[in-house]
């Protein structure tokens, strides 16, 4: 519990962070939302683009499929060679592959864009294509927009950067709001700071609201804000947690030298037997093909048991010339530092917890602007609250007209 002093710096601090940034988090808790469920709203959205009308049968092996789609954009001039393929989870769905796009060097408001095309696995016909990274009000573009304000406030790496202080300040804005939520150490004190108190329209109830509903909140924005500071400043937080816990450093792979003149490399089908024979258990979800000979396949795959749902956490790189795995990063292996940092993503978008875990993040999404709301009618209505001033009697004893004797 705090009082006196310390308790007016945390208010004020509270207060003005809230202020600074409280547009910021509105815009991030709502762009949210819709990001808790991308996958279903890019799917319902853009069923043609996204999805192969009644194809219920197995498709084939994903080294197999991979490799067709690879040949087949790269044997055609107005694609060639993808940078990399997203395989369907599906048997109706599409393979997505990427192409980056070049972005003018030193702006740093420029977005990363990649230009994504969709093919059907079987059949190999393009179903159309669209610029992640892109502003846009369309079907095709609107998870897109949601993302890229939500990440980048469509403003490049200051915008990055802006998000991930903006981060950072929900984690304290949060952190100060429970030490100034924190009751006595008793039941009732404790019951008590839990009650909602009066008519909507009342102070009484804006202020109960903005305590409880805040302290009930506290413990997912927290980790929102910190998760979304990882996210976008990835340099601040992991030698903060490297310091305390394992973290496996990010160093760049390469293939490994070859003595006399090189051969030739390995398909995309390889590449991904290889790292298919780490858990032939596992679901290949990625793969990044090599933009040059030093570069190495990345291969993502899920694997049971994994708390990340979608394409997953493990991260395998194969030589793109041996075949041979160069590093597997294995989350259910990993040590504690990088175990920390992989439960951030899942735990950010909820799905850690499955579909209750996804409720909670979306209603979360809503808070920050109930939170402003409540708080500005707070800050204003103290601002306006009118300082009652005592004015000399008049004589005889009489208060004067209006004054506080009346």
């Amino acid at each position: 519990m705090v009082t006196g002093l310390t308790r007016k710096l945390l208010r004020n601090l509270h207060l003005y962070l809230s202020l600074a940034f409280g547009v910021l988090l509105v815009l991030a808790g709502l762009t949210g939302v819709g990001l808790t469920w991308i996958d279903e709203l890019d799917e319902a959205l853009n069923p043609s683009l996204l999805r192969v009308a009644g194809r219920a049968g197995p498709v084939a092996p994903p080294g197999m499929m991979a490799e067709r789609v690879a040949a087949r954009l790269e044997a055609d001039a107005r694609y060639g060679r993808p940078s990399g393929l997203q395989l369907p989870r599906e048997p109706d769905g599409v393979v997505i592959a990427s192409y980056r796009v070049s972005k003018s060097a030193g702006d740093a408001l420029a977005l990363p864009r990649i230009r994504q095309v969709m093919v059907d696995p079987v059949t190999l016909v393009v179903l159309g294509e669209r610029n992640w990274g892109e502003f846009g009000l369309s079907r095709p573009l609107l998870t897109s927009t949601l993302f890229h304000l939500h990440r980048y406030l469509f403003a490049g790496e200051i915008g990055k950067f802006v998000m991930g202080v903006s981060g950072l300040a929900l984690f304290l804005i949060g952190a100060i709001g429970v030490a100034l939520w924190w009751p006595k150490a008793t039941l009732g004190a404790l019951v008590k700071s839990f009650r909602i108190h009066g008519h909507w329209k009342t102070m009484k109830f804006q202020y109960s609201f903005h305590r409880s509903a805040g302290m009930v909140m506290a413990p997912v924005l927290m980790m929102l804000g910190f998760s979304g500071m990882y996210f976008n400043l990835p340099d601040w937080v992991r030698p903060a947690v490297a310091s305390v816990a394992t973290v496996t450093p990010l160093e760049k792979l390469h293939n490994a030298p070859v003595r006399g003149p090189r051969g030739a490399p390995i398909g995309a089908a390889q590449a991904i037997a290889a790292a298919q024979a780490f858990n032939p258990a596992g679901r290949i979800g990625r793969i990044s093909l090599p933009a040059d000979k030093k570069t190495p396949y990345e291969i993502r795959m899920r694997q049971p048991g994994e708390v990340r749902q979608g394409d997953g956490s493990t991260r395998i790189t194969v030589d793109a010339y041996t075949g041979l795995l160069l590093r597997v990063r294995d989350p259910l292996s990993a040590p504690a530092g990088d175990t920390f940092l992989n439960w951030q993503f899942p735990l950010h978008t909820g799905e850690a917890f499955g579909l209750a875990g996804r409720l909670v993040i979306t209603l979360a999404g809503f808070a920050p602007l109930a939170f402003m709301v409540t708080g500005l009618v707070l800050w204003l209505g103290r601002r306006r609250k009118p300082v009652r001033q005592v004015q000399p009697a008049r004589p005889g004893g009489l208060a004067p007209a209006g004054g506080l004797g009346r």
